[in-house]
């Protein structure tokens, strides 16, 4: 068997949270997922873990801290620096896109609305994770 995908989703919506994990679950991809749901919890998690996750797939949009602010943060801590990320969002707009590839993300994918645009998302994950190994 294969060694479970070890993410970290950094996401307020239950139901794209539903939506990710029913993909994975449908696609046959093990994965161990830890989701934060407030945005002032990343940091205190990733600083408490033992193992830091293999890819770090997160919104913009969050309570308490803002995705960019996060972003930011991630990119900042040197221990974090080679942890890619994927920033998952409902936002298309140009300013995002440009703030979170001048921030060194691997990929910017706006949040799908069928069954087809979520499995494409997991292998855009798995692709992304294959690519940068820990």
């Amino acid at each position: 068997m294969k060694k479970p995908l070890d993410i970290l989703l950094i996401e307020d919506d239950m139901d794209d949270i539903d939506l990710l994990k029913d993909a994975f679950e449908d696609n046959k991809v093990p994965y161990h997922m830890e989701v934060i749901m407030d945005g002032d919890k990343v940091s205190g998690y990733l600083e408490s873990v033992e193992t830091l996750p293999e890819i770090i797939v997160m919104d913009l949009n969050l309570p308490k801290i803002d995705g960019k602010e996060i972003l930011l943060e991630l990119k900042s801590s040197f221990y974090l620096t080679d942890i890619p990320i994927i920033v998952l969002t409902t936002s298309s707009s140009r300013e995002d896109i440009d703030y979170c590839n001048n921030m060194g993300i691997r990929k910017f994918i706006t949040k799908p609305a069928s069954i087809d645009g979520w499995n494409s998302t997991i292998h855009s994950i798995i692709n992304v994770a294959k690519n940068f190994p820990s």
